[in-house]
């Protein structure tokens, strides 16, 4: 049987793949001019940033959609 695949870029992707990715390109000064977010702006890291993004919604949306567009721009090694 053929198993369908998901046209979700983000599927099987956990948060913290993401942000470690974006942090890894971008690292959090700049991550933090391109999404003006505290977590990377003020005393930045991995775990305060993944904190943050689990129970804020909006925040999470914003990250996801820049990862997303970086997969399309190829920004990632």
């Amino acid at each position: 049987m053929n198993a369908k695949q998901s046209k979700d870029p983000l599927n099987g992707i956990t948060l913290e793949t993401i942000v470690k990715q974006l942090v890894f390109t971008y690292g959090f000064e700049h991550l933090g001019s391109k999404i003006n977010i505290r977590c990377f702006n003020e005393s930045p890291s991995i775990k305060s940033s993944l904190t943050f993004l689990r129970k804020t919604p909006w925040a999470r949306k914003k990250i996801e959609e820049l990862y997303i567009r970086a997969l399309d721009n190829k920004t990632f090694i």
